[in-house]
C-alpha cells in the first residue's frame, strides 16, 4: 500500500524581518531602566552618609549645607558665579605673599551654577549642590553603562556600589567637580566603547572645562582615534572627535593665557597654588616626612588610599581593559601621582578613576551573596565614618 501523498506541500515560511533600531531616546530608557537597581542602591548608601554627616555636625555646631555647599573649593566656585573671575585671596605670608587667583579653577561648573541661578530662585550655593547631585547620578548611570558594557549588569551594579562607598564618597555629595568630570567621563568613554565617536570627543570637551585633569578624557579619546587611524578604519567621525576632545581643556588655557599675558598663564596661577607636576618627587618627600613625624589622620589615610590605587592599577591593567578605559586612569594616576602639593585631596583627585574598582567589581559579582554583602557593609561603615570624620572634625584640605 503506498504512502499517502496528497498531503499539501507548505511553502517555506519567509525569512523573519530585520528588528528595528531603536532611537536615541529607547536606547536611553532601556539603559535606565537596566541601571535603576543601581542607582537605588547608590541614592541609599549616598543619602545615609550624608544623615550620618548631619547628626555629627548638628551635635558639633556645625550646619551640614555649609559644609557640602560653602567649604573649601566650594568657596571659590561661589565667589566666580558671583563676581566672575576677579576673586583672589590676600597674600599668604607662607607663600612667600603670592596671591591666589580663582583662575586656577575651570569654568564648567560655575557656568551650570550660575545658569541654575539665573533660570532658578536659589542661592548659587543650592546651585552647586544641585549640580554636584545631579551630576553625580548621572556619573553613576554611565559607570553602570560601562560595566554592564565590558561584564555584564551585576559587575555595572557592582561598580557602582563600589564608587559610591570609596573613603571619599562625600565629595560626589559636595559642591566640587569630581561628580561632573566622572559623569562626563564614564559617558564619553562609553561613546567610544560603542563607537560613538562625536559624542565622546564632545563629552571630552566638556570634561576638558571641568577640571584641569579631564585631559585624561580627551587623552583617551585621541590614543583611540589615533589606533582606529593606524587601522586603515577611520572615517569623518574619528576625525572629529578627536579634534573636538582638547578643545575645552585647551580653551581654557588659552583665555587664562590671553588675561594673564603670557602663553603659560595658566601654569603660572597653578605654580602659585603650590601645584605643579614634578614627577612624585614632592609627593615622595611629603611621605617621608609624614613616616617620621606626627601628623593629621587624613594625610596616613590618604596615603594607604594612594598605595590600594596602585595596586589596583596594577590588577587592572594585568586584566587587559579596553584601550580607553585603560588610558584614562593611567592619565588620572599618573597626574595624581606626580603632581606636587595638597597630599590629602590626592584620594579626591582619583574619584573619577572609576576604573580602578573594575577587577574588584568583578570578584564581588562572582562572590557568594553572603560575602558581597559582608564586603559592602564594611566598606559603608568605612565611608560614612571617614566621610563624616572628613567634614566635621579634619582640618585640613579635601
Amino acid at each position: 500500500m503506498s504512502a499517502d501523498t496528497s498531503a499539501p506541500i507548505r511553502a517555506p515560511e519567509p525569512p523573519a524581518p530585520p528588528p528595528v533600531p531603536l532611537s536615541a531616546t529607547a536606547r536611553l530608557g532601556a539603559s535606565l531602566r537596566r541601571a535603576a537597581p543601581a542607582l537605588g542602591l547608590y541614592a541609599a548608601s549616598r543619602l545615609i552618609g550624608l544623615v550620618c554627616m548631619a547628626v555629627w555636625a548638628g551635635w558639633v555646631g556645625k550646619h551640614p549645607r555649609t559644609l557640602l555647599g560653602y567649604s573649601w573649593d566650594s568657596v571659590w566656585y561661589v565667589g566666580i558665579v558671583r563676581h566672575g573671575y576677579n576673586s583672589t585671596l590676600p597674600p599668604d605670608p607662607a607663600k612667600h605673599g603670592v596671591t591666589l587667583s580663582d583662575m586656577a579653577f575651570f569654568p564648567l561648573f560655575p557656568t551650570l551654577m550660575r545658569t541654575l541661578t539665573t533660570v532658578l530662585p536659589i542661592t548659587a550655593v543650592t546651585a552647586g549642590l544641585v549640580v554636584a547631585w545631579v551630576s553625580a547620578g548621572v556619573a553613576a548611570w554611565g559607570i553602570h553603562a560601562v560595566g554592564e558594557r565590558l561584564h555584564g549588569r551585576r559587575v555595572g551594579t557592582a561598580l557602582v556600589v563600589l564608587w559610591g562607598l570609596l573613603p571619599h564618597a562625600i565629595v560626589q555629595s559636595m559642591a566640587y567637580t569630581e561628580p561632573l568630570l566622572t559623569a562626563l567621563a564614564a559617558w564619553s568613554l562609553y561613546a567610544v566603547l560603542t563607537r560613538r565617536w562625536v559624542w565622546a570627543g564632545t563629552l571630552a570637551l566638556l570634561a576638558g572645562a571641568s577640571r584641569p585633569n579631564g585631559i585624561a578624557v580627551a587623552a583617551a579619546v585621541c590614543c583611540c582615534a589615533a589606533a582606529e587611524v593606524l587601522g586603515r578604519r577611520a572615517s569623518w567621525r574619528v576625525w572629529a572627535g578627536a579634534a573636538l576632545s582638547p578643545l575645552g581643556w585647551l580653551g581654557y588655557l588659552a583665555w587664562v593665557g590671553y588675561r594673564r599675558g603670557s602663553w603659560h598663564g595658566y601654569f603660572a596661577v597653578q605654580d602659585e597654588w603650590g601645584s605643579r607636576f614634578d614627577f612624585g618627587v614632592n609627593a615622595l618627600r611629603f611621605v617621608r616626612s609624614l613616616l617620621i613625624s606626627r601628623a593629621a589622620f587624613a594625610y596616613f589615610v590618604a596615603l594607604v588610599i594612594l598605595g590600594v590605587a596602585l595596586v589596583l592599577f596594577a590588577l587592572l591593567t594585568a586584566d587587559r581593559p579596553p584601550l580607553p578605559l585603560l588610558i584614562y586612569t593611567l592619565v588620572l594616576v599618573a597626574i595624581t601621582f606626580g603632581g606636587s602639593g595638597y597630599f590629602a585631596s590626592k584620594p579626591r583627585f582619583l574619584l573619577p578613576a572609576f576604573p580602578l574598582l573594575l577587577p574588584v567589581a568583578v570578584a564581588m559579582a562572582r562572590a557568594r551573596p553572603r560575602t558581597a554583602v559582608l564586603l559592602g557593609g564594611a566598606l559603608a561603615g568605612l565611608s560614612f565614618v571617614y566621610g563624616t570624620y572628613l567634614l566635621t572634625v579634619a582640618r585640613i584640605p579635601i
